[in-house]
């Protein structure tokens, strides 16, 4: 394995447990039971990279063939239910603390899903078609949480607050474009997932929304 083979490994190590560490979180605010904690952790946490795999072909999707995702996963989700279950005044006290923690932790996993779905597919020889590239890395990121809303009947994250996917599609685009232009895979990947947080994170911050229609009540 070579060095920038190793780093983008343990990138993705990363997103897993953040992604599983916000599936869980939501599993825990729905109340659900210990199965279902570790069920929206690990579909969070693996469900955009299923997509990803699927749309390129590659079956069945790798979470299926190297068990290390699912088992971080599971350990990022359990460590979750038991928190909040040893220190359950607590934590229901601090939930607001709680969920901008998990805000961080979203948004971390978003723009290292966001980057390495592209690597994927242009290492898989699409390197050349920008707009499935691009596609591709934003379906990578919002994948799992998209699966994760819908199975707790809510609407998706993603469709309704703080330009999600936008802020997906702006940091493949860069990291895109800096690959194109010979920054090189390394650089031009940090800078795509460093767009994606900050963008996020300003979001967040500033309350920045698409514009949306609001049902008169």
């Amino acid at each position: 394995m070579t060095l920038a083979e190793q780093i983008f490994f343990i990138l993705e190590i990363i997103g897993t447990i953040a992604f599983a560490v916000s599936g869980a979180v939501l599993a825990v605010k729905k109340e659900a039971d210990i199965f279902g904690v570790l069920f929206l952790g690990i579909i969070t946490a693996v469900g955009g990279g299923v997509l990803r795999d699927i749309m390129l072909g590659e079956l069945p999707p790798h979470i299926f063939t190297d068990g290390i995702y699912v088992l971080v996963a599971s350990i990022a989700a359990l460590t979750v239910f038991l928190f909040a279950k040893i220190y359950s005044d607590k934590y229901i006290v601090s939930e607001q603390k709680i969920d901008k923690v998990n805000n961080v932790f979203d948004a971390l996993g978003l723009g290292v899903f966001s980057v390495y779905g592209m690597i994927v597919g242009m290492d898989a020889g699409y390197g050349e078609n920008a707009f499935f590239i691009i596609f591709l890395g934003m379906t990578t990121g919002i994948g799992g949480g998209i699966i994760r809303d819908t199975l707790v009947k809510d609407m998706p994250f993603v469709l309704r607050k703080r330009i999600y996917a936008i802020a997906s599609l702006a940091g493949c685009f860069i990291c895109y474009s800096l690959n194109i232009l010979g920054f090189g895979k390394l650089a031009s990947a940090f800078i795509g997932m460093l767009t994606v947080f900050m963008l996020r994170m300003l979001a967040t911050r500033y309350k920045w929304n698409l514009p949306r229609i609001k049902a008169k009540k």
